[in-house]
């Protein structure tokens, strides 16, 4: 497996153990998540803002409106951090302290580029619909030319990047594990409910299944 030495800003210092640069884990992490959240600066003011986003290969991409206020600032290269974090369970300790989560994550630092090929920009715009649904692409009308013109999308690179991790149950002392305290994790799973249909749905349309949005 591919693995990338992290830079200064990547490099997991707080629980060192549970850092990964891994571009395989990098890359499922973000294949298994939705909502990624962009964070830069803007007249020295903070934004943090969550949107979705899609991976192709090694960079992932941001759209959204072109009147989009972060994608216009983002469109004139300064540095942006986007993460993405997955919870996989609840990990109740006998002590306060130690209550902790099972988490996968991803920082990526960078600077985001502008597409302008249409060919790059129709590709990213079928990553951003199948990352959600597999296949969704495939079945639905493809954006027409206005369309294609009332959308920004960037790429940001995944060469600075890095995962972190924890799994595993509680880390209670010796001691802690002598109180009669219920401890142990409580797995966290996303789960597709009951498709609820468009009441203009055509007649002709075949019903949705959730099978195709597990994560794998």
């Amino acid at each position: 497996m591919p693995t990338s030495s992290p830079s200064d800003r990547t490099k997991v210092r707080r629980h060192a153990e549970r850092g990964a640069y891994d571009q395989d884990l990098i890359h499922s992490i973000l294949d298994e998540g939705y909502v990624c959240h962009v964070g830069f600066v803007d007249g020295g003011h903070p934004y943090v803002i969550p949107t979705a986003y899609g991976r192709v290969g090694d960079q992932i991409y941001l759209h959204g409106s072109a009147a989009s206020h972060m994608l216009g600032v983002l469109e004139e290269g300064p540095e942006v951090c986007v993460t993405v974090t997955l919870v996989d369970g609840l990990v109740l300790a006998r002590a306060a302290f130690r209550n902790s989560m099972n988490y996968r994550s991803v920082v990526v630092f960078g600077k985001a580029r502008l597409v302008t090929d249409p060919r790059e920009k129709m590709e990213a715009l079928r990553a951003f619909t199948n990352h959600i649904t597999p296949g969704r692409w495939e079945e639905v009308r493809t954006p027409t030319e206005g369309e294609m013109k009332a959308t920004s999308v960037l790429a940001l690179p995944l060469n600075e990047a890095s995962a972190k991790v924890r799994s595993g149950p509680p880390l209670d002392t010796d001691a802690d594990c002598e109180l009669p305290i219920w401890a142990g994790v409580v797995p966290i799973r996303a789960e597709a409910g009951e498709p609820v249909p468009d009441v203009r749905v055509h007649q002709d349309a075949l019903p949705f299944d959730t099978a195709r949005l597990a994560r794998q």
